[in-house]
């Protein structure tokens, strides 16, 4: 398909679903990368993440609670991801996290 050849809107909605899906099990695998970094490298994280998707689900009258989003992207319970695979955030972490944070 080139650039100029058009894309109907279910085919493009299944690739962004695809995608979304392999991101999410990207980062389920790689439970090594904290979310700290995430933010301060990338701007979001694996909560952003399931913020966006139940603010998705919200659009459309769906009624998914911000715990069970997070299940969909930890692929477990985020307590249980905490306890598992959350280490305490470095001083130059919570600094870096802190200078680089949106203003309100």
């Amino acid at each position: 398909m080139s650039e100029k050849s058009e894309m109907d809107p279910a085919t493009r909605t299944e690739l962004e679903a695809a995608a979304f899906r392999r991101l999410v099990s990207h980062l389920r695998n790689r439970t090594d990368v904290q979310n700290i970094d995430m933010m301060n490298l990338a701007g979001f994280c694996r909560n952003c993440l399931s913020n966006w998707y139940k603010d998705a689900a919200d659009e459309r009258g769906l009624d998914l609670d911000k715990e069970a989003a997070r299940e969909i992207v930890y692929g477990m319970p985020y307590s249980q991801w905490k306890a598992e695979y959350q280490r305490e955030a470095s001083a130059e972490q919570q600094a870096a996290f802190e200078k680089a944070r949106p203003k309100e």
